[in-house]
């Protein structure tokens, strides 16, 4: 099985090229906001976002959470087999 995190790191870059706001997380099946959806939305929502263009004092003015997101530890997204 690839590396899930660079799969999400390629799936994210394609989608952003393409100009689009999401894609689908294979390993989860969930729906990413992808950077190009956070720029257009023009502020950083504060909820830990994956692909937050938003440097860490915005991020932090927003309310970001101190602990990091789930999505951070692989082995805390994947599908159970």
């Amino acid at each position: 099985m690839p590396d899930p995190v660079a799969l999400a790191r390629r799936l994210h870059d394609a989608a952003c090229r393409r100009g689009e706001a999401s894609y689908v997380d294979p390993a989860t099946g969930l729906l990413v906001m992808t950077a190009v959806y956070h720029l257009r939305r023009g502020a950083c929502c504060g909820a830990g976002c994956r692909h937050c263009p938003y440097p860490p004092e915005a991020q932090a003015a927003a309310g970001r959470p101190a602990e990091p997101p789930s999505w951070e530890d692989p082995e805390r997204w994947r599908k159970p087999r």
